[in-house]
């Protein structure tokens, strides 16, 4: 019996090829785009409501703004994402600093491409609403960085 697979030669044994898969959690992208927005000056992503602030919800529902479909046949990435502007600011040149910036970021950190940006204005920023908003999300900021840190270890 041996003597057979001495005959026989390597060629003929195929191996099947090797399927390789990784799958990225909505949270990923939604952190990538969260820190992308963080890097461009004049807009905010819309915040979670009073309610959650009082009902004190955790950080990952300030990405509430923040909408992902993933395609895994195609391999790509759709966002769509609510911000305010900041009153002044052009809304065409300002959407295609946001969209260029997610693209990039996304495409860099995980491979996948982005078929589409869909970036919603929602509303105008002043410069008070803008200082009062700030100062909420600072502390957001922060608790989304301390949950962050929790997970550098992985």
């Amino acid at each position: 019996m041996n003597d057979n697979f001495k005959e026989m030669d390597t060629k003929e044994i195929q191996l099947p090829e090797t399927t390789f898969s990784r799958d990225i959690e909505t949270k990923v992208f939604q952190s990538i785009v969260f820190k992308a927005l963080n890097k461009i000056e004049g807009i905010h992503l819309v915040s979670k409501g009073l309610i959650d602030s009082l009902l004190g919800r955790d950080a990952q529902e300030s990405f509430s703004a923040i909408h992902i479909e993933q395609d895994q046949k195609q391999h790509s990435v759709s966002v769509k994402l609510e911000v305010n502007i900041k009153f002044g600011i052009a809304i065409p040149e300002k959407s295609d600093e946001i969209q260029s910036k997610i693209i990039e970021d996304i495409s860099k950190y995980t491979g996948l491409h982005v078929s589409s940006v869909h970036v919603i204005f929602k509303n105008l920023l002043s410069e008070i609403t803008k200082v009062e908003e700030e100062d909420d999300d600072d502390d957001e900021l922060e608790t989304i960085v301390s949950n962050e840190e929790e997970y550098e270890g992985f």
